[in-house]
């Protein structure tokens, strides 16, 4: 281990929980507006040079994210187990080392470890790492965790999968890794939801909220998304994150993650019961296929635009520029958050039926 580089102290995470492998770059000022944010990123600057603006929420938000807490836990707490116990499966406990995605993976993988004490009082080591679309996974902290773990049997971790693009990432990121160095990586990636049908393992396909979808950093540790900014970090380095204190008197973090883990017990016949009626899920792509359905019916050049399932609705709602919402009438009563947050950003709303998600955010061209 000697000269390894040390990752920063971050987060309001336990180190029990995760051991987040990131720089902390506190220091630099990133946060744009969204509209200058927009137009940097339709103007070719990558998305990882800078940061949204951390907001606090509303207390109609806030009241909003403990009501579907309260109604999603149970659910969430199955999908959870369901994907455990498929981790188990295929990697076994011995040497698994559960690995998210910074930042929706990290609750997840806290879950995940969480269910696995409770269920085979094993404790998991559990890091979360930066992967960032068009430039790849953290290599530093790969070889940090191997350094660490040197017969680690890794497990990448994410929150849920909208068309794909990390899953095709991290596909890509392995074959590179592996190209290089005599350390194997496994790219099948574990999501709590597939509404995207892109990923081998995964809790539920159906396109349900996962409340830690609502929030940014106060649900994720306080923590920002992951930055790669090569004029002020340094190549060989672990990727750059915030550390949010100012945000504290705001973080759900902890509480999101105990009150789900609460549910663990109550819900072993259930995980029992979806295990085995889960038929060998078969990989098709069909959340693509409704997003390029979606483009040539409006007309969108750039498919980056389209950011179809809750999560990712939610998420252009809350710092991009949107230009309208695609709701699936048959869920509309999922998703009160949605069209919360549309009303206060005066976002219009179309009913929309064909497509494999609940509802689909479009980017509007700026």
């Amino acid at each position: 281990m000697g000269m390894m580089v040390q990752p920063d102290k971050m987060g309001s995470y336990t180190s029990e929980d995760v051991v987040f492998l990131l720089r902390d770059i506190s220091n630099v000022v990133l946060e744009l507006d969204n509209e200058k944010r927009e137009s940097l990123i339709q103007s070719g600057t990558h998305y990882s040079e800078m940061l949204p603006v951390e907001f606090h929420p509303s207390e109609a938000y806030m009241e909003l994210f403990y009501k579907t807490l309260e109604a999603y836990a149970e659910r969430i707490a199955i999908a959870v187990g369901v994907v455990a116990e498929q981790i188990i499966v295929q990697r076994g406990l011995e040497h698994l080392v559960l690995v998210s995605l910074a930042r929706a993976g990290t609750p997840i993988g806290i879950l995940i470890k969480r269910y696995i004490e409770m269920r085979y009082s094993i404790n998991v080591p559990h890091y979360s790492i930066s992967i960032i679309r068009g430039r790849g996974i953290d290599e530093t902290a790969i070889r940090y965790i191997i350094a660490k773990h040197p017969q680690a049997c890794i497990q990448f971790i994410d929150g849920w999968t909208g068309k794909g693009a990390i899953t095709k990432e991290l596909l890509q990121a392995c074959q590179n890794f592996n190209a290089n160095h005599k350390e194997q990586l496994n790219a099948n990636l574990a999501v709590l939801a597939d509404p995207g049908h892109c990923a081998a393992i995964f809790g539920t396909r159906s396109d349900f909220l996962i409340p830690s979808a609502c929030l940014n950093s106060t649900v994720s540790g306080l923590v920002s998304r992951t930055v790669l900014n090569l004029k002020f970090m340094d190549e060989r380095d672990f990727h750059g994150a915030k550390y949010y204190k100012e945000l504290e008197d705001a973080d759900v973090s902890n509480l999101y993650i105990d009150r789900i883990a609460t549910c663990f017990e109550k819900v072993q016949k259930e995980i029992e019961q979806q295990l085995l009626e889960r038929v060998s899920p078969s990989i098709t792509w069909k959340g693509m296929r409704s997003v390029q359905a979606i483009q040539e019916e409006f007309g969108i050049d750039n498919v980056h635009f389209i950011k179809p399932g809750v999560g990712e609705t939610t998420r252009v709602l809350l710092r991009r520029i949107p230009w309208k919402i695609l709701i699936n009438p048959k869920h509309i009563d999922e998703l009160e958050h949605i069209l919360l947050l549309a009303r206060e950003r005066n976002v219009p709303i179309e009913e929309y039926s064909n497509m494999s998600y609940s509802c689909c955010g479009l980017i509007k061209e700026v």
